[in-house]
């Protein structure tokens, strides 16, 4: 039997996608996985210190681990319609503006969701020097929003379903802008390997991987035990709308468009500096 050391995250599309590996519902072809469930800057962490075998991260994170790590081509998330969202506390109000929108002294206070989420990258590619960026994990920023602790706030994974009933506002859907910018779908994360790992293990990794995404396509019930377990707080029914968004076809396989996606984004953190010179291009399996 081969040890992987597995890092995942708790969002419903990974959950959906890794159930059937959780809970033995395929063959594992010789594989035994150890598994750790985390929010993906941790997991983004700690793949920077060494850890894991095989694991989710964002794509940002993944563009500066290109020395050491590959991509998957089956596990991603990336798509048209996914970004992450930038909300106010109080509508009308832009990050750009030299003031605070609830007249306080000093720059806005935008909070992110990790330093190397793709969030963030985002945020400072299209908002350059705009606010004063503070790092909180995803589930806070709706509430600090909400309490006034912050002014805007980059939010992702359910957030993009629920943020009407925490009453705050749309600033700019930054995938969207992305998608203007570029014509690509937005990269936001995948699932990583170590490129030392023995070729073979790599492929059989990407088969089981392969069969667990099929097996929760062709069962999508007997997901939501997995899924209910690391969401508790969200809905069926907003935990399959969070499903349906980010598990689509280049989740399956990232193919030509979403490998030209992974590139674009390269390229587009090098040009405002957020990558620094010589990082080796990004590699898919």
């Amino acid at each position: 039997m081969t040890p992987i050391h597995l890092g995942i995250s708790t969002c419903p599309n990974d959950t959906f996608t890794f159930h059937a590996i959780l809970e033995r519902r395929i063959d594992l072809r010789g594989l035994t996985f150890r598994v750790e469930l985390l929010d993906v800057e941790e997991l983004n962490r700690r793949l920077f210190a060494g850890d894991f075998d095989v694991a989710k991260a964002s794509f940002h994170a993944a563009l500066h681990l290109a020395g050491d790590l590959g991509v998957l081509p089956v596990g991603s998330a990336l798509g048209f319609g996914v970004g992450p969202l930038l909300l106010a506390a109080t509508a009308g109000s832009h990050p750009g503006t030299s003031h605070r929108p609830d007249g306080g002294s000093g720059q806005a206070r935008v909070f992110c969701p990790g330093e190397h989420t793709t969030a963030t990258l985002l945020y400072k590619l299209f908002h350059p020097d705009q606010g004063v960026i503070q790092q909180v994990v995803f589930s806070d920023i709706m509430p600090a929003l909400e309490t006034g602790a912050a002014d805007f706030g980059v939010c992702i994974h359910e957030g993009r379903f629920t943020w009407r009933e925490h009453g705050l506002a749309l600033v700019e859907d930054l995938g969207e802008v992305w998608e203007r910018e570029t014509a690509t779908p937005l990269p936001l994360g995948g699932i990583l390997a170590r490129s030392r790992l023995p070729q073979d293990t790599i492929s059989t990794v990407t088969d089981v991987l392969t069969d667990s995404l099929a097996y929760a396509v062709s069962h999508r019930e007997d997901t939501v035990s997995t899924m209910r377990r690391y969401a508790q707080e969200l809905t069926d029914e907003v935990m399959f709308k969070h499903v349906d968004l980010y598990v689509n076809e280049w989740t399956a396989d990232l193919g030509d468009t979403g490998r030209a996606a992974l590139a674009m984004l390269s390229r587009q953190a090098a040009r405002v500096g957020l990558l620094p010179a010589g990082t080796p291009p990004l590699r898919v399996f």
